[in-house]
């Protein structure tokens, strides 16, 4: 999202934003400029399950799941990644309030919404295992038989 290099000025401005995503850590949730977000400002702090919006150090924004709430800041790891981050309250600007995947509207307070995030951070270490697997796998493939010759 470096494009949008206002998006917080906005954010403060009308309280609102709604926008295409840009990158695929949030797979299979939201693909990339197909879906869009509404992303609110908020008071108080976030729960786990919640979807932030912050900006990171370098600059740019990021759109991930809380997975874990301390005192000091929250844990923080995309759908579709494995690496946690750790982010304090002064770097979040907004939160995920709803959604529209392939034309149809969601809201993070439906049922449905509810069931896919808790499911997808519960089985992690099964999709952890699985993407270890498959990258194992790829390199002993390529050790025992070699580069595919072009």
């Amino acid at each position: 999202m470096s494009s949008f290099s206002h998006i917080d000025e906005l954010l403060e401005r009308d309280g609102v934003i709604v926008y295409k995503t840009r990158g695929v850590s949030m797979r299979p949730m939201l693909k990339q400029n197909r879906d869009l977000v509404t992303v609110r400002t908020f008071n108080g702090r976030l729960k786990k399950y919640d979807v932030p919006l912050y900006r990171r150090k370098t600059g740019g924004f990021v759109l991930h799941r809380i997975i874990g709430v301390r005192d000091d800041c929250y844990i923080i790891r995309g759908d579709n990644t494995f690496r946690k981050e750790y982010v304090p309250d002064s770097e979040v600007i907004g939160v995920l309030t709803a959604f529209k995947r392939k034309g149809k509207d969601y809201t993070v307070s439906s049922s449905g919404y509810k069931f896919y995030a808790r499911i997808w951070n519960f089985i992690y270490p099964l999709r952890w295992l699985l993407y270890k697997g498959k990258r194992i796998g790829s390199k002993f493939k390529r050790t025992v038989f070699g580069k595919k010759a072009a």
